[in-house]
């Protein structure tokens, strides 16, 4: 095919649907990914997944700080005149004035069932609404937050002990297997956009870290949603005598007792509806992840402990 695609992504859910189309006879002419950044301790410098998977491949890259007023990103995309711009976790806002500069526009990938969680964190959200179903929605970018015409939606089942990690891995691979089909479809005229539903419109807020304090009188269930939906970061986590500890994997209990009590020596702890979890992941402040097995050789938190929601 002759047609040229501009790809503009950051984020490792959008390595595989770049690794699909370079596969394919489309021509990728150019692709977008944020700039490189000091990692944490300020002696390296991290390139993005995109970024180090376009060099893999060969494909011109462009990192620009941001495309708003930018004269010369506008010039250049104006130049190769795309076929067709796919975003997918690009993490910066497609200005209006870029979006008639490709021919059939701009087609977003977006981790939910459109209209249901427009916004930043899809994947985490689902999850902690302990939704039973999530999906990815093929939608053209317009100016407003993921609020333009929808193509296809394809849905995928929640499983109760399924986190964040693992459902974005699994969103990301349905993606990639139907970004081919769905760019074809487009480039050739037969694709069908529907307006969404805005009545029905919810937003899935950027996640705070705040979020992660789990509160023992909730039930259950919503604190295994929080331990999922949230992991591995900024993950949801308890305080004992001043120490912060982060629950990576937990399963439901049966234990009966006051919220937040610890009903045995292999640390499950009570919640409401007379249920428990059992902690099968843990990590202490400053320490590393452990099993659970591992973690009880030198917890401190032993049965008949409580653990405030302060």
């Amino acid at each position: 095919m002759s047609d040229n695609i501009i790809f503009m992504g950051t984020s490792k859910f959008a390595v595989p649907i770049l690794e699909k189309i370079s596969e394919s006879k489309l021509n990728i002419s150019a692709v977008y990914t944020q700039p490189p950044k000091k990692s944490s301790r300020g002696m390296r410098i991290q390139k993005t997944p995109i970024h180090v998977k376009s060099e893999l491949l060969g494909l011109p890259i462009r990192t620009p700080n941001s495309l708003k007023n930018n004269i010369d990103e506008h010039s250049f995309i104006k130049k190769i005149k795309p076929t067709i711009v796919v975003v997918i976790s690009y993490g910066q806002i497609i200005p209006k004035e870029f979006l008639d500069l490709s021919k059939n526009g701009f087609l977003n990938i977006h981790a939910s069932i459109l209209p249901k969680f427009r916004g930043a964190a899809p994947i985490q959200r689902a999850i902690m609404s302990q939704d039973i179903e999530t999906g990815i929605s093929f939608m053209k970018i317009n100016e407003h937050l993921d609020a333009g015409p929808v193509l296809e939606t394809y849905k995928i089942k929640i499983d109760l002990d399924l986190n964040a990690t693992e459902l974005q891995e699994k969103l990301s691979q349905l993606a990639a297997l139907k970004i081919i089909e769905i760019i074809v479809s487009i480039i050739s005229g037969k694709a069908n956009f529907k307006e969404q539903d805005h009545s029905k419109a919810t937003y899935a807020e950027k996640i705070n870290k705040a979020e992660g304090k789990i509160f023992w009188n909730d039930s259950a269930k919503k604190i295994i949603g929080k331990i999922n939906g949230l992991h591995p970061n900024p993950g949801a986590y308890f305080i004992f005598k001043g120490d912060r500890y982060k629950i990576l994997k937990a399963e439901i209990g049966n234990g009966i007792g006051k919220a937040g009590e610890v009903l045995t020596d292999k640390l499950e702890i009570a919640c409401s509806n007379n249920q428990s979890i059992k902690i099968l992941e843990i990590q202490r402040q400053g320490k590393k992840v452990q099993k659970i097995g591992e973690f009880l050789l030198g917890s401190q938190i032993k049965k008949g402990a409580v653990i405030s929601n302060a």
